[in-house]
């Protein structure tokens, strides 16, 4: 099995390459060219997508952005963290988190923050694992 390469994506191709994996963790997008346009607008207000490349496949990504506010200060917000199916439990969700930190690092940030569901318990064990503790719970209202 060959390793995973991380690079930053910016192009529309490589947005659309991206587009099944990101949909295993948001299903509810609808297609590759709107995922892209959502990503571009996305990226006008900070949002960078870093990807997992294996055999010229995106396998994982890494959607994030920094951030300033008075609980954390500068810190690097995760908004999406995904690893398709086929290449979980090889170590690949480390491998983004640990990218993730070092960018926050090398930003000046504070703290590394992200977000899970209340039921997404495998998610919050591999979050554990990673040495991410839980600070919070987060509300949100459909308007």
């Amino acid at each position: 099995m060959s390793t995973f390469q991380l690079s930053p994506i910016d192009s529309d191709q490589d947005y659309q390459a991206c587009f099944s994996v990101m949909r295993e963790l948001r299903p509810h997008l609808a297609d590759a060219a709107t995922f892209a346009a959502q990503a571009r607008r996305q990226a006008g207000q900070g949002y960078r997508l870093l990807a997992a490349w294996r055999d010229e496949q995106v396998k994982g990504l890494a959607g994030y952005r920094i951030q300033e506010n008075l609980l954390y200060g500068r810190f690097l917000y995760v908004d999406d963290l995904v690893a398709s199916s086929d290449a979980r439990r090889h170590g690949l969700g480390g491998k983004l988190i640990d990218a993730l930190r070092e960018e926050a690092r090398r930003q000046g940030c504070a703290h590394f923050v992200l977000d899970t569901a209340l039921g997404n318990a495998l998610g919050q064990r591999f979050y554990f694992r990673q040495g991410l503790l839980a600070k919070g719970m987060h509300f949100c209202q459909p308007l």
